[in-house]
């Protein structure tokens, strides 16, 4: 049985791309900051009929994210798909806000780099090897569509960092596209849950497993906002603890 990690698990988006993946029959691996409310979510996939566990991490905790990875690497026999999809939460956009382009500092930069940049390389370090050693893998990162197509100064600090990261999935897709891994960022345009049918997590969700099975194009742009969309309303991913 293969299994997906989904690293930044949530209750809207994470939860949807864990049931599209657990209804082809693939074990699933959460995990986040909220050991309580990850328990709960893997016990609801748990309820439907998935084999589901609940790895507690935060994402700037490079040890700790290596340590359960490890552990779901160890209790499914490996991660086949990895999923990274940080976002901060409330507590975090209050004591890290947002910065306009033109208000940009080192210091509201590096907490940024930390989540995305960091704990990706960190994730993907983690999960490559057992990867590799098979001769397949998928590996999908999701940041708000500013990292390079939608420019958005007002959050110009987490962009910098995001943009990075986007960077870095695309020369990566290059590096293992001849040796059996395939990488894919998702470029999201969404008020997720709001705007109509193509913002619904599930509909959502459903995109990332055609990318799983068609391994073809390193980028999907996902535009799903309203056509009267405000810039100030644009989220860059979605809420989680």
């Amino acid at each position: 049985m293969s299994t997906l990690a989904v690293v930044g698990a949530g209750p809207q988006l994470g939860m949807s791309i864990a049931r599209r993946f657990a209804r082809e029959g693939f074990s699933v691996a959460l995990l986040a900051r909220n050991g309580e409310q990850l328990e709960k979510l893997a016990a609801t996939l748990r309820d439907e009929g998935a084999d589901a566990g609940a790895f507690p991490a935060d994402i700037r905790d490079a040890d700790g994210l290596r340590t359960a990875l490890a552990a779901a690497e160890e209790r499914f026999g490996g991660v086949d798909v990895l999923e990274f999809s940080p976002a901060p939460s409330l507590a975090d956009l209050r004591n890290q806000p947002l910065v306009d382009a033109s208000e940009v500092t080192v210091e509201s930069v590096l907490p940024e780099f930390d989540l995305y940049v960091r704990g990706g390389i960190t994730a993907v370090r983690q999960v490559l090897p057992g990867m590799l050693s098979r001769g397949t893998g998928t590996i999908i990162f999701t940041t708000g569509a500013g990292s390079g197509p939608m420019i958005a100064p007002h959050v110009a600090n987490v962009q910098i960092a995001t943009g990075g990261l986007r960077n870095w999935a695309l020369n990566l897709h290059a590096s293992l596209a001849d040796r059996g891994v395939y990488v894919a960022h998702v470029a999201l345009a969404a008020m997720i849950g709001q705007g109509g049918p193509d913002a619904e997590p599930d509909a959502i969700a459903n995109a990332y497993w055609t990318l799983h099975t068609e391994r073809a194009e390193p980028e999907l742009v996902y535009d799903a906002m309203p056509e009267d969309w405000q810039m100030g309303t644009v989220a860059d991913k979605f809420v989680v603890d």
